[in-house]
């Protein structure tokens, strides 16, 4: 079994906020795999679903994105998932806009909710980075992703949350490699055409 989480903050003002990024990646994957309807529970969201023929329990904690870790420790003990089975995906400042990026473990990079995170179970989850661009001074970077998308960003949004949905089953079966290369051939520049050389 898989603990998929997305972060984010909950509630109507948030939504459109680069920091729930996660969360509306993890809200694609939940329409696009045709998830069983989301359940209040371990102070989250959950929804259970199939990927590849893996159970998946897609995670929104509802605690605020600085408590995430309370929601992900108790859903994993409830389920018995270990680390190496769970997958964050969380908006990533040191990534511009459109660039996606997969590790395991490491630190927070700044992230509050991957911090409450490894406080609750440790570090070494995977993690699914999705770009959102640092404003490029430390004092900002709070605005920043407490902010709205822009609309001319949006395109470039759409296009990562569809193709990490598309996608999402090549990391639940362990290909990480696989799923960069298909979200980099998803989001390469459209090649010119010849006429127009």
């Amino acid at each position: 079994m898989i603990l998929l989480v997305g972060l984010g903050n909950p509630g109507k003002g948030y939504a459109g906020n680069r920091h729930n990024f996660g969360y509306m990646a993890v809200d694609e994957i939940i329409r696009r795999h045709s998830f069983m309807p989301e359940r209040v529970r371990f102070q989250g969201l959950v929804a259970e679903g199939n990927i590849g023929g893996t159970k998946v329990f897609a995670l929104k904690p509802t605690t605020f994105m600085n408590l995430s870790g309370q929601s992900v420790g108790e859903a994993a003990r409830f389920y018995k998932i270990p680390i190496d089975n769970i997958i964050v995906l969380h908006d990533e400042l040191d990534l511009p806009l459109g660039k996606v990026r997969v590790k395991t473990g490491g630190g927070h990079g700044g992230n509050n909710g991957v911090r409450s995170i490894i406080d609750h179970i440790g570090a070494d989850f995977c993690r699914v980075r999705l770009g959102v661009g640092h404003p490029g001074e430390k004092h900002l970077v709070s605005g920043h992703v407490l902010k709205d998308f822009a609309k001319a960003e949006m395109p470039v949004v759409e296009t990562i949350i569809d193709s990490v949905a598309r996608h999402i089953d090549l990391i639940v079966s362990g290909d990480t490699s696989g799923f960069m290369n298909k979200i980099a051939l998803d989001t390469a520049p459209a090649k010119k055409d010849r006429a127009d050389r």
